[in-house]
């Protein structure tokens, strides 16, 4: 959670998980592993960025390629050459969508998030 500077209150956040059925989610998680992917070029030093293990990482990875049609994340062993990662084309069109839709969900839901924080006991307003 981001907290504010001068309150040290903690401002409240959304976030959001897609449940397409039992198996098949996107979440925050993911998508940042998704991200972290792509910067980094590495599911391992993305899933460190993160603080998990490589074998998480691999193992998210996997679901999510098997979730969708097509893989959302291409990887090669290393070697001579280096190993490495990237997102494929529907890997960055999943992660394009799911932020858009964070972004949409959080401007829609501002006021409301709003009208609940004002209803918060005090301790949780950092008073």
């Amino acid at each position: 959670m981001s907290e504010d500077q001068d309150t040290g209150a903690t401002a409240p956040r959304l976030r959001l998980r897609i449940v397409f059925g039992e198996d098949a989610m996107l979440g925050p998680g993911k998508a940042d592993l998704l991200e972290g992917i792509r910067e980094t070029g590495s599911i391992a030093a993305a899933g460190r960025r993160m603080g998990m293990s490589y074998k998480r990482a691999w193992s998210l990875v996997e679901t999510m390629n098997t979730a969708f049609h097509a893989p959302l994340v291409t990887s090669s062993r290393g070697g001579a050459k280096g190993g490495g990662a990237a997102l494929t084309e529907t890997g960055d069109t999943v992660l394009m969508h799911y932020r858009k839709l964070q972004e949409i969900t959080a401007e829609a839901g501002a006021a409301r998030i709003g009208a609940l924080q004002s209803l918060l006991a005090d301790r949780f307003h950092g008073k």
